[in-house]
């Protein structure tokens, strides 16, 4: 049976690769150093498969067809999207098999998730990747949360989800070993008069409820205080799964900062794998 070995968060932007100059320089090697840990953990629990939760920035979906959960059943996931990342041009390798598992088991719990096998992954997986030094090291599930154009999923539904993928990587008779780690978030605000504007009150208190153990105060945070942190804030969805993924269980904070020249509140933290 597959083992579930740890979940873990971390903050994207694009302007950690493209505009690595904007931060002094002590700035950006706290940030690079914190990616480089944390891709070091998750390395150090030797995941053969790696469940990415992330959100679709209008390059696979738009509004004609823009699901709300999107699973990845392929077996190979070309990156980036964007012409304009400065990124190289990656084939990462999917895991068909457990992607195929986990849309079942979705369906099976009464799920209604969208799938593919034919998505150009964007800067929201790309970038923490290559930070962590993991981009051609594990087998990568993408899992994409609408986070972009409302409406949007409910923080309860993104919970309730991590709960239903923790059961899928239960259930999964293959021998391998399984992590999930959510991208995106905390507060940051774009394309808007807001950009630039970093809300270090709201990202510290959700921190701090993700830490403990009260799951009604958390969902009440992030559902009643997310417009106060900006449109891409939206993406703590994506450590909502993470979390329920996790049992719920408090995790471990490793990094915050508020970098406003990045556009950002960057944070990477871990939750543990025990049962």
């Amino acid at each position: 049976m597959a083992e579930f070995v740890g979940a873990f968060a971390a903050s994207h932007t694009p302007v950690m690769l493209n505009l690595p100059e904007a931060v002094d320089d002590a700035t950006r090697q706290r940030v690079y150093d914190a990616f480089k840990a944390l891709g070091e953990a998750i390395a150090a629990v030797r995941p053969d498969v790696l469940v990415l939760v992330s959100d679709d920035h209008l390059h696979n979906f738009f509004l004609d067809n823009f699901p709300a959960f999107c699973i990845g059943a392929g077996s190979r996931w070309p990156a980036p999207a964007e012409h304009w990342l400065k990124a190289p041009r990656l084939a990462l390798q999917g895991d068909a098999a457990f992607g195929a598992h986990l849309l079942g088991e979705a369906l099976e719990h009464d799920f209604d998730p969208s799938f593919s096998m034919q998505l150009t992954l964007d800067h929201g997986v790309l970038t923490p990747l290559l930070l962590a030094g993991l981009e051609q090291k594990v087998r990568l599930v993408p899992l994409l949360i609408n986070c972009v154009q409302p409406p949007l999923p409910t923080m309860r539904r993104s919970l309730q989800w991590g709960h239903m993928l923790r059961s899928a990587i239960d259930s999964y008779p293959a021998d391998v070993r399984v992590a999930v780690l959510a991208t995106g978030g905390i507060s940051h605000d774009v394309a808007t008069p807001r950009m630039g504007m970093v809300n270090e009150a709201f990202d510290r208190e959700l921190l701090r409820l993700l830490e403990g153990g009260d799951t009604a105060a958390l969902l009440r945070h992030a559902t009643d205080h997310v417009n106060e942190a900006g449109n891409g804030a939206e993406e703590i969805r994506n450590w909502l799964v993470a979390h329920g993924a996790a049992g719920g269980r408090g995790c471990r904070t490793h990094f915050y900062e508020a970098v406003p020249t990045w556009y950002t509140g960057i944070a990477l933290a871990s939750w543990p794998a025990q049962s």
